[in-house]
């Protein structure tokens, strides 16, 4: 009897130990800390896939660039250090203009006109992600981006000679056309970067508004919603190759769940970001006509400027969406 005792929980350990051997746990890399809504979203979405595989799929969420920092997320997916990540568009760059182009201010200003944009530039994307064995798994935007000042923005003539906080090439370009100074500042350095005069004002989301208490050294948000960026999840190819029909089938409908949830979350948030705003005491505000017409104006000569950049395939796109 005890033999068989012994046989039957051997056995036992051996289903259990190949159980676990056979499920599959993907590390995923994020830039954002939890509080973000891209963060929360990307929790669901590992959930979801979890769900959905009765565990046999697990996705760990790394957040808060606690794995990899966020400028080398790209390339540790390339280079399978790990099967997926998360990015902001725009810090790609430099690799093609195309990664650009949702960073173009007074280009798409609203939700319904960054859906557009999206949906006309991802084919392109997802081409130029294919080519560095990359998978565009879903993507979602962050609010409107408005600009900080400690002085109300009356006129564009009111960032000449500012000290323009900088975060891309896009925005440094920007910061020249308006003749403002560009200087970089990470995020995490808002704050110390405005208490001693390093910057004066900065365009960026009510999301890192809120986050970097801004109501500390600002008391303007001048709403102007100059671009609306995305933050993207992408997976390597051969990683996402590798897992069977069943895995690949949940992984793409949490994804496609989490990119319309994510849309749905970037819209509420805008709202209860520049309420929260607005309760610590900044002024936020609408911009005049005369202020959006400059605005659009200097716009208009950065989508040009981009459109020669990115040759006739961008300037396609661009014809494509107006």
């Amino acid at each position: 009897m005890k033999s068989i005792f012994k046989i039957a929980a051997i056995t036992a350990a051996g289903v259990i130990s190949t159980s676990a051997i056979s499920a599959t746990r993907w590390d995923m890399a994020t830039p954002y800390v939890d509080a973000t809504h891209h963060t929360q979203n990307i929790r669901q979405f590992a959930e979801d896939v979890n769900a959905a595989t009765n565990g046999d799929f697990e996705i760990i969420v790394h957040a808060g660039a606690s794995l990899i920092k966020h400028k080398e997320i790209p390339r540790a997916v390339r280079t399978q250090q790990v099967p997926m990540g998360e990015v902001f568009i725009g810090i790609l760059g430099n690799e093609d203009p195309i990664y650009k182009l949702d960073n173009l201010p007074f280009l798409a200003t609203n939700f319904t006109d960054a859906k557009k944009l999206y949906e006309v530039s991802k084919p392109l994307i997802e081409a130029k992600l294919n080519k560095n064995g990359l998978m565009l798994l879903y993507s979602v935007p962050w609010p409107p981006q408005g600009v900080y000042s400690k002085e109300p923005l009356t006129s564009i003539d009111s960032f000449k000679g500012a000290k323009l906080r900088a975060y891309s090439s896009t925005l440094s370009r920007l910061a020249v056309l308006l003749e403002a100074s560009p200087t970089t500042v990470q995020t995490v350095e808002i704050p110390q970067a405005f208490s001693t005069g390093i910057i004066d004002m900065m365009i960026t989301s009510p999301t890192t508004g809120v986050s970097s208490q801004s109501w500390d050294y600002v008391d303007n948000y001048t709403d102007v919603q100059a671009w609306i960026p995305k933050n993207m999840v992408i997976v390597n190819k051969r990683s996402f190759k590798r897992l069977d029909k069943s895995m690949q089938s949940a992984l793409l409908t949490a994804a496609a769940a989490a990119e319309k949830r994510g849309w749905e979350m970037a819209i509420n948030e805008t709202e209860i970001k520049n309420k929260e705003l607005m309760e610590h005491g900044v002024k936020v505000v609408a911009p005049n006509s005369e202020l959006i017409k400059a605005l659009t104006a200097v716009g208009d000569q950065m989508s040009q400027e981009w459109a020669e950049e990115a040759g006739a395939e961008g300037k396609a796109l661009l014809a494509e969406y107006h």
